[in-house]
């Protein structure tokens, strides 16, 4: 591609967009915490718009895979003027006009004729990047966490801030970043690294081809739709795994340089391109226990929510004669703007319910089909410049907005079973038992063995100490007796060998008588024999030690004996601590066998729930006549308007007919007035409905039961539903020609339940908004019934009375200022005053707001900027008392101390454009300034 109006992006900034950044500061609104989740339901604009919505979608187990309605949310947001129309434009005024606090938008058809629109958020020229991202992503980032498929969006003219609202990095200022980064950093702090997995793509849509961002070289990404669930992926893009921010701000930095942009004249860097980030989150679900075995724990298989996130910075939409491309240029914006025709043809017939929508007339409607009428949650941002010279492009992009709020998507929650984690792990924990089975086994033989080697040795060894003492005993035994008897022998021979030569020589010598002397010579011979006698019993003596010595080793002996079968004892035992071992191994490989089937079985349920729920579809019910209708009206969904999910009554109100439905308010049986009357309610809510109910006379049946019915809860829901009706400016007239505001203000007097009180005063403080009934609802004592509902003390009443003091307090404001009413406010005058300066602190948000944005208007209530507008002189103002009035009521405001709240509200509201306001009303009063310079408090 080589053309010099087209350059590759560099990462700079865009100078308009400059302008903004400097324009807009960050509020300091506090971070909202995570909420419970609940089931995002279908519901009015008005309702939609409240700021904060919860993420959508029941948990798993309880709502299955059947889809949740939600709505496309949209958000406006009006780009300051730039030089060049400060120029330009400076003897005109802006085209719009922004109502943040009712989210309205007026746009100026001509100079007395305007066209209201209703929107979810109404984000004025002050409004900061961080409250953008809190009213428009947030939401749908929170949903993305909890595993829902979330879609934003930016869709307006070239040069309007798309892509500052969306992709600014925010390098110089952290206060500038965009929507990308803001919700990359929300997720990086929800999600734990070290279970869960961010990764993201980064693409372009150039002249019909999807081109990869991260990858230049993939220039031509196919675009894949699965057939059975109609869910599209680009399976040839670059995917990269986020693990910090940083890494996440270089990707979207090398993106922005491969993105391609132009230089027209109505914007110097104008995109050529739609820019897509695709951010995936895979998160892992905690499992509580809930004391079942170990086993069953283990067979358990862990749940895996899977989110995308969608971020999409359309190209810029621009007419060829103001934006003077030609060339290649020219054929860009041709391919950008049919691209954009076919996206605006899909919304208009998903909001006619069209039964073909040309989704494949485009490369950027298939890439946008889960977005817009699929399972995604949607948010778009609009954004729009406020020049005169721009009206048609200004209108088409606010009717390209109200277009998209009546699509309406199926939200779903991609929530599977891990089957392949908890076969892993499985096989994890079965290598586990077996090699612990194994080492165990390996280990009780070793043990076996070293028993069984030890007990032998033990043996052994006792056996051969035995043997030897016995045999060294024994030797010795032996050799003593041997001694004793060779002693006996040698001694025996001797006394023989001497006796007989005793003889001898008796028998020679003497030839005496031998019998005479025999007395003598034997005597000799008994002592001898007495003596061998005395040593035959010492070695008698001495062979019975010998024996007990003998009979001692046999006990030895024995104890050894008794120690050896003592240990063959043992053997047997760890034999059958060995057999038992081996049982025990083969029920362990039984339980093996066992898990391997089960985990087949899971397996196989698995593939079969996964079928059954590609093939399951959402039911429908279906109503029958007006019996049906009536048994419907019974049934527990409906509830008080505003409290829970509104029911599907839509089919009941084509089935059975408003006429039928009205009727039924006047039946004699009290539950079917109830039940009739919520339906009623429920139907008002529908901005669609609310003319068929009021040319049906809905609305006075509703004030009839007001008048005529001490029922509470009838009186609850009438006035909700009137609160719905009051919405509209026409039926607004119609409820006060009614004597609506007196009616509403007798239930208000009698009312005890807090839910009742709310329903009145939010019926009051929309009819407090219309600038032709501010004297006749005053009359009618419609500002003493809002005062008077503050007795009950409860946050959402006391949230509507000041909604309805504010609302009250801009009309008279605008009326002063534009010269169709002078006089005191009539709010000072009923001793509002007092209650707003009271409660100008408090720490309810809702409550907090509107009585901040109520004291400003009073301030500026009777006030003119003269110097910008009339032009005309001090002395005249004073001579039509405009000024006079203006500095009683500030002197009103000083007596009050209100002074003080105006000096907070300027330094420490959390909202920018309040905070200007208060700032701008303090120093544009005479007398604020004076009591300021007075007290020495700085402004400034």
């Amino acid at each position: 591609m080589s053309t010099s109006s087209v350059n590759q992006r560099n990462g700079t900034h865009r100078s308009s967009l400059r302008a903004q950044s400097s324009a807009s500061t960050s509020s300091a609104a506090h971070k909202p915490s995570l909420k419970s989740k609940t089931v995002l339901r279908k519901s009015s604009p008005a309702a939609l718009g409240s700021g904060s919505s919860a993420a959508a979608g029941s948990k798993s187990g309880n709502g299955g895979d059947a889809g949740v309605p939600g709505r496309v949310r949209v958000a406006v947001r009006l780009r300051p003027r730039n030089g060049e129309e400060m120029i330009a434009d400076a003897d005109f005024a802006d085209c719009v006009e922004l109502q943040p606090e009712v989210k309205r938008l007026k746009l100026r058809k001509n100079n007395w004729d305007t066209d209201t629109f209703e929107f979810d958020e109404v984000l004025t020229e002050y409004a900061s990047q961080k409250r953008v991202y809190e009213v428009v992503a947030k939401p749908v980032v929170e949903g993305v966490l909890d595993g829902y498929n979330g879609t934003i969006m930016a869709y307006g003219q070239t040069g309007t801030g798309k892509t500052y609202t969306l992709g600014q990095l925010g390098e110089e200022d952290v206060a500038d970043r965009g929507i990308m980064v803001r919700a990359m950093e929300d997720i990086l702090a929800q999600v734990s690294l070290e279970t869960d997995s961010i990764s993201v793509s980064y693409l372009q849509l150039y002249m019909e081809t999807v081109q990869d961002l991260l990858d230049p070289a993939n220039d031509n990404i196919a675009i894949v739709e699965d057939p059975k669930s109609g869910d599209v992926s680009l399976p040839g893009a670059t995917l990269v795994e986020i693990r910090d921010q940083h890494s996440f701000l270089e990707l979207l930095q090398l993106g922005e340089a491969h993105r391609f942009a132009a230089n027209t004249k109505l914007n110097t860097e104008s995109s050529r391109s739609h820019a897509i980030l695709m951010v995936h989150v895979r998160r892992s679900l905690k499992t509580e226990s809930n004391g079942n075995s170990h086993m069953t724990k283990s067979l358990k298989p862990p749940v895996v929510r899977k989110g995308k996130l969608v971020v999409v910075d359309l190209a810029g939409s621009e007419r060829i004669s103001k934006s003077g491309s030609e060339g290649h240029t020219l054929e860009e914006a041709k391919s950008i703007n049919l691209s954009l025709s076919a996206l605006g043809k899909c919304i208009n017939a998903l909001a006619e319910n069209s039964s073909h929508v040309p989704f494949r007339d485009s490369k950027l409607t298939r890439l946008l089909r889960d977005s817009f009428g699929g399972t995604a949650r949607t948010s778009l941002v609009i954004t729009i410049g406020p020049s005169p010279r721009h009206r048609g492009e200004t209108t088409s992009t606010i009717m390209f907005g109200q277009r998209a709020m009546k699509v309406e998507n199926m939200v779903k929650l991609k929530e599977e079973f891990d089957y392949k984690s908890l076969s892993k792990r499985l096989e994890v924990q079965l290598d586990s038992l077996i090699e612990e089975n194994e080492r165990q086994q390996k280990a009780f033989v070793d043990e076996i063995e070293r028993i069984t080697v030890e007990a032998h040795n033990q043996i052994s060894e006792a056996e051969k100490r035995y043997a030897n003492a016995l045999e060294e005993e024994k030797q010795r035994y032996q050799n003593d007796y041997v001694e004793s008897i060779k002693k006996l022998e040698e001694n025996w021979s001797k006394n023989q060998k001497k006796l007989a030569a005793e003889r001898l020589a008796l028998g020679e010598k003497n030839g005496l008588d031998i019998t005479s002397n025999g007395n003598r010579s034997i005597a000799p011979a008994l002592e001898e024999v007495s003596e061998l006698k005395r040593m035959v019993q010492k070695e008698a003596q001495l062979k019975m030690a010998a024996e007990e010595e003998v009979n001692r080793l046999k006990l030895q002996l024995t104890e050894s004996k008794k120690v050896e079968v003592s240990g063959n004892s043992e053997i047997m035992r760890l034999h059958k601590m060995l057999e038992t071992e081996t049982q025990q191994k083969e029920k362990l490989e039984e339980e093996i066998a066992t898990l391997h089937t089960q985990l087949l079985q899971l397996s196989l349920t698995a593939d079969e729930t996964r079928q059954n729920l590609e093939r399951h579809g959402s039911q429908k019910t279906s109503g029958g006549a007006l019996d049906s209708f009536m048994s419907q009206l019974k049934l527990p969904q409906i509830q008080d308007p505003g409290n829970a999910e509104k029911p599907p009554v839509a089919k009941l109100f084509e089935q059975v007919g408003l006429q039928k439905i009205l009727s039924l308010l006047e039946a004699e049986d009290a539950d079917v007035r109830i039940h009739a009357v919520k339906v009623v309610a429920n139907l008002a809510a529908e901005e669609a409905n609310q003319q068929q109910i009021v040319e049906a006379g809905g609305l006075t049946s509703l004030l009839m039961l007001l008048r005529n019915t001490e029922d509470e809860t009838i009186h609850r829901v009438a006035a909700g539903a009137i609160a719905n009706l009051a919405m509209n400016e026409t039926n607004q007239e119609l409820i006060m020609d009614q004597g609506g505001i007196d009616l509403l203000s007798s239930t208000a007097a009698n009312a005890q339940d807090p839910q009742t009180l709310r329903m009145v005063a939010g019926a009051i403080a929309n009819l407090c908004g219309n600038d032709k009934l501010q004297t006749k609802l005053r009359s009618e004592g419609g500002i003493a019934a809002l005062l008077g509902m503050v007795r009950c003390g409860h946050p959402d009443v006391l949230a509507q009375v000041a909604r309805g003091i504010a609302n009250f307090a801009k009309c008279e404001s605008r009326a002063s200022t534009q010269g169709t009413k002078r006089g005191k406010s009539l709010l000072i005058e009923d001793g509002a005053l007092s209650w707003i300066v009271q409660n100008a602190k408090t720490e309810t948000t809702a409550i907090k707001r509107h009585i901040e944005l109520a004291l400003c208007h009073l301030a500026q209530h009777g006030k003119l900027y003269w110097f910008a507008s009339i032009k005309k002189t001090a002395e005249s103002l004073l001579k039509h008392n405009v000024l006079r009035i203006a500095e009683g009521n500030a002197k009103e405001m000083v007596k009050e101390g209100a002074i003080w709240e105006l000096v907070r509200i300027s330094r420490e509201c959390s909202r920018e454009d309040i905070r200007s306001l208060a700032h701008r009303t303090l120093t544009s009063s005479p007398t604020f300034l004076t009591e300021l310079r007075r007290l020495r408090v700085d402004i400034r």
